[in-house]
């Protein structure tokens, strides 16, 4: 890959989109966590245990190159991103929660992606594993690059509301754009072994989102929460920061190959979230009862 996109564009791709991140959060988002704690709790035992326990089954049956394999834990560990907030906007789901479950799986993630990554390298062992591993400077860095603008965006807000009301737009739309590049420049830098990579991944990462975004609906309906936070926690669960997963693989671990798993899943997870998305609202609106002749007439 491009060592200008390397050290300088993955860098502030994902400080843009960890500060609009920012930008949208107030402390009472962490505080909600104590107001719905039923569907916080599901929710990050998904996205933290569930989730990589998912993905090690799934690498393990498929029997993936170790590297790859490293690529998917990777992008397992990664939390949630501010798309998954996008989606649960659009199909109606619990926003609030989305944000709450956002910021404190950003926070934790600090430690668990590390954690899980050194596990995935030291059971996989790839080629050159001493030098991927999450040591104590790199896991620094990954604190460094997905608190810091979190934190920035915080302040922004906070000294600010209508500065930061203003930004936000402009903030997402800049992410979006800055996604597409990410997940574009990845892909292109991998283009002459594309092919083989989709048919290597391309299973791996289907499978994987289609679960995350089933055990992200059906555990929070298992334990009682409503249809909005099933939903919200859907794509909470089922939509990772591949962003994040791209820049730890690239500019912090130095390969471009663990990047090949998030960069093929930041494009399929789209068409699956909105059909995820689609037929869960889908069912909702038919599980409605039909309107009696007296409610018909009234809406006349």
């Amino acid at each position: 890959m491009d060592s200008v996109l390397v050290s300088v564009g993955l860098p502030a791709a994902l400080a843009i989109i960890m500060f609009g991140l920012g930008l949208a959060l107030t402390v009472d988002d962490f505080k909600r966590v104590a107001r719905t704690p039923r569907a916080v709790a599901v929710a990050l035992g998904a996205q933290l245990v569930v989730l990589p326990l998912l993905c090690f089954a799934l690498v393990v049956a498929l029997d993936l190159d170790p590297l790859l394999a490293v690529g998917m834990m990777l992008l397992a560990a990664s939390p949630g991103g501010t798309t998954a907030n996008l989606l649960s906007h659009l199909f109606r789901g619990d926003v609030a929660l989305n944000i709450t479950l956002t910021a404190v799986n950003s926070l934790i993630a600090v430690v668990t992606l590390p954690l899980v990554v050194n596990l995935a390298v030291d059971w996989f062992d790839p080629a050159g594993a001493d030098e991927i591993g999450l040591q104590f400077a790199k896991s620094a860095q990954v604190f460094a690059i997905v608190l810091v603008p979190v934190a920035l965006g915080m302040v922004v807000r906070r000294a600010s509301p209508s500065i930061a009301e203003r930004a936000d737009r402009p903030v997402r739309i800049a992410s979006a754009v800055v996604l597409a590049l990410v997940i574009g420049g990845a892909l292109f830098a991998e283009r002459e072994n594309l092919s083989t990579y989709l048919a290597d991944v391309g299973v791996a990462t289907t499978v994987f989102c289609a679960a995350s975004l089933t055990l992200g609906y059906a555990l929070p309906r298992l334990a009682g929460t409503t249809e909005r936070q099933a939903l919200a926690s859907a794509f909470e669960v089922g939509i990772h920061n591949s962003t994040l997963a791209i820049a730890v693989a690239v500019s912090v671990l130095d390969s471009e190959l663990l990047a090949v798993p998030a960069a093929v899943y930041g494009v399929l997870m789209f068409p699956l979230a909105l059909l995820a998305g689609w037929v869960l609202t889908r069912s909702r609106r038919e599980d409605r009862p039909a309107p009696t002749p007296q409610e018909a007439g009234g809406a006349l």
